[in-house]
């Protein structure tokens, strides 16, 4: 029986296709340097990587952290799907890749995701992508088809009551005044003097509608998880406050929300009535804990309920913290466990742990349109493997559970809906990309496209962010992916979710890359990366007819080096006004950071 197949990053490298074959031994530079993930606090260069929340190092990826470079592997030839030669089929045998066309659907860079998998997803400006260059693998076999049935929980999940249970705070303690963005006209009261940004704007290219400067922070620099623009606001946390804006003219929506001690973590989407969680530290020392959660509603500026994180046995950790909402549930992840509260009073919901000393434990939860959760299982032991399952928000319960050979490890998941899941196996050098039937565990189709493929994942690393891909979408039709870029212009392929084939593919309009960002009313919605000496773009591409992409920004040549100078960011568009926003902040940069930036016409 064939297994169903997950998209992830390789181990230690960016993300890349499905289960493919070995890199071939090249160089893997493209272009400029590579920025970090689309949305994610990234950590500067030369900065030790902070504890993941499952106990191992965080791993960068589109909220903040840097992506790497991407790096080929060493190998150049390809073993087929469990060491065994490829033989041809249509499973074994990957199409050779199509003509130049069109795109689909998925959340935005930055912000929640629209639609089934949320408000939307941030990009990374990096070249993150699979080191494992080359044809496809396709999982088969006894060990994928034996998977949990409902009822079966591979590890406890309990529910019970709050001990430690606070009312919400109606209104902030002594709340700070936001200072207006400034307009991009030169008429405004920056840090770094009155700077008209559309100054020599050419015909045809979009204004800088207005910015933000970033605060001071401290030289070893500061997160600033996150984007979240909707209803007419756009909101974005940075170093001790959450700030919001009036998308029309960048004056304050309320005044910041203040916190203590630094943000270290917040949560890619919004729940149903426009609240996001945020999780900041429980002191000032390198060593503080990120336990401290609290509620913001992004329509009024107002604090909800919070609470502090309680460790729960010896492996468990709150060194960092992953925030993940499902309707009204939010997964708190942590180092081998998790535990879901109630967005709309903080009520505790079920408690999601390993089963057994030496089983399976969480390794990782996806928030959005489904709560999925993957666990490491056997870890140093011949029965060692990964499974990923879909919980029941509300009560925990198990839906279904799909189990991966031996050998391969979940990486990430590239949609929530459909189910898109990218896995690796770094003994074969083979990477796998499967989508699954709804509802189900069951295997739709395994991509079959022989291509190196380069959306945005961040960093490897030991830690895993399951939702820290950005550029890559997907609708009902099709999965967009981003081919890498060596020299001049790169392509998006839309691969059909029906057959695993290429379906039609696009160039980027201009020699950078340009990358998947969402569907939006049957279109797929691009970003399109600045160059040295030009604006970026967004465009959007017919998923029908042809797949020429039309440009819906361009943005201005005059802000090329400020564009190109956010080594980690969020980015989003809506309502035909395009957001971008740093996601780590430099205690070192010479002035004021800018911290956002809107784009129209």
């Amino acid at each position: 029986m064939k297994g169903e197949a997950l998209m992830t990053q390789p181990p230690n490298q960016p993300p890349h296709g499905g289960f493919g074959a070995p890199q071939d031994p090249q160089q893997g530079g493209q272009g400029p340097a590579p920025q970090p993930g689309y949305g994610y606090p990234q950590q500067p260069p030369g900065q030790p990587a902070q504890p993941g929340p499952y106990g191992y190092p965080q791993q960068p990826g589109p909220y903040g952290q840097p992506t790497q470079p991407a790096q080929p592997g060493p190998y150049g030839q390809q073993p087929g799907p469990y060491g065994q030669p490829q033989q041809p089929g249509p499973y074994a045998q990957p199409t050779q890749p199509g003509q130049a066309g069109p795109y689909g659907q998925q959340p935005g860079y930055g912000y929640p995701p629209q639609g089934p998998g949320g408000p939307g997803t941030p990009p990374g400006g990096g070249g993150g992508r699979s080191p494992f260059k080359g044809k496809p693998a396709v999982i088969i076999g006894a060990a994928v088809a034996a998977l949990l049935v409902a009822g079966g929980a591979v590890f406890a999940v309990t529910s019970g009551g709050d001990d430690d249970k606070k009312k919400p705070d109606a209104k902030n303690k002594n709340p700070k005044s936001s200072a207006s963005a400034n307009p991009g006209d030169g008429s405004g009261d920056g840090h770094e003097g009155k700077e008209d940004l559309n100054q020599g704007r050419q015909s045809g290219e979009a204004k800088v509608l207005w910015y933000k400067e970033a605060p001071k922070v401290p030289g070893k620099g500061a997160d600033a998880p996150g984007m979240w623009v909707q209803d007419g606001i756009a909101a974005k946390a940075a170093y001790k406050e959450v700030l919001g804006y009036k998308v029309a003219d960048g004056k304050p929506a309320w005044p910041a929300v203040e916190f203590q001690y630094d943000i270290c973590a917040a949560s890619q989407q919004v729940s149903e009535d426009g609240k996001v969680a945020i999780a900041y530290k429980s002191g000032t020392k390198s060593a503080a804990k990120c336990d401290q959660l609290q509620i913001v509603d992004l329509k009024t500026g107002e604090k909800g309920w919070k609470k502090s994180i309680k460790e729960e046995g010896l492996f468990d950790s709150t060194l960092s913290l992953e925030l993940n909402i499902t309707g009204d549930t939010l997964m708190v992840g942590r180092s081998q466990s998790g535990t879901a509260y109630s967005m709309d009073d903080g009520d505790e919901l079920f408690v999601s742990r390993k089963k057994d000393e030496g089983t399976c434990f969480p390794a990782g939860f996806t928030g959005g349109d489904r709560l999925l959760r993957a666990l490491s299982c056997g870890a140093s032991t011949p029965t060692e493997h990964d499974e990923i399952q879909e919980l029941d928000p509300e009560t925990g319960k198990v839906k279904w559970t799909k189990k991966f050979p031996k050998g391969w490890r979940l990486e990430h998941v590239y949609s929530t809906s459909p189910t898109v899941l990218y896995a690796t196996n770094e003994d074969k050098k083979q990477w796998n990309i499967t989508t699954l039937k709804s509802g189900s565990s069951a295997t739709r189709s395994e991509v079959q496209v022989d291509e190196d493929f380069a959306p945005e994942c961040g960093w490897g690393g030991l830690g895993r962010d399951l939702q820290a891909c950005a550029g890559v979408a997907a609708d009902e039709k099709y999965l967009y992916l981003p081919t890498k870029k060596t020299t001049g212009a790169n392509e998006i392929v839309a691969i059909s979710l029906a057959t695993g084939k290429e379906a039609w593919r696009a160039k980027s309009p201009q020699d950078t890359s340009m990358l998947p960002l969402k569907t939006q009313n049957g279109d797929l919605v691009a970003y399109v990366e600045p160059s040295y000496d030009g604006g970026g773009r967004v465009v959007s591409i017919g998923t029908g007819g042809s797949h020429t992409p039309q440009t819906l920004l361009k943005h201005p040549a005059g802000t090329s080096r400020i564009e190109n100078g956010f080594f980690s960011k969020a980015i989003d568009y809506v309502d035909g006004r395009f957001y971008i926003s740093q996601t780590r902040l430099s205690g070192t940069a010479q002035g004021r950071e800018k911290l956002m930036l809107a784009y129209g016409k």
